[in-house]
């Protein structure tokens, strides 16, 4: 009886073992997302997608952390995702339609947008 519980015990266990989801990493460039109201947008339409764990924009360095389950969902499909918000994602260019919707203050600067090009610091005249 012992034996009989005891591989049964290790059956589950080793059923459970290999059952377990693998959950990825990933970094996607987001350039055109540099505000608040854009991380808000980006990070609650992903959070309703199926299969990601984790989601977060950093607005300032124009990239997005996801996790994700790979069983349940890919990085494509996340990237496709964020494009058809409007936003770039890598390689992926944002849907004209869904860009064209998002408010002034989240388009580019060439377009009208509130999000001008940082320019490179003017250095300092040295003190004489």
């Amino acid at each position: 009886m012992k034996k009989i519980l005891l591989s049964v015990a290790f059956a589950g266990l080793s059923l459970i073992a290999f059952s377990q989801v693998k959950v990825e990493k990933a970094k996607i460039k987001t350039p055109n997302a540099l505000c608040e109201a854009c991380k808000t947008r980006i990070e609650y339409y992903l959070k309703r997608m199926d299969g990601l764990v984790y989601v977060d924009v950093n607005y300032r360095r124009g990239e997005t952390n996801v996790k994700y389950q790979t069983d349940r969902t890919d990085i494509e499909q996340i990237k496709t995702a964020i494009a058809n918000l409007g936003y770039d994602a890598d390689d992926v260019t944002a849907n004209e339609e869904a860009y064209k919707k998002l408010p002034k203050t989240c388009k580019k600067f060439e377009d009208g947008g509130g999000h001008p090009k940082p320019k490179a610091p003017v250095p300092a005249e040295p003190n004489q």
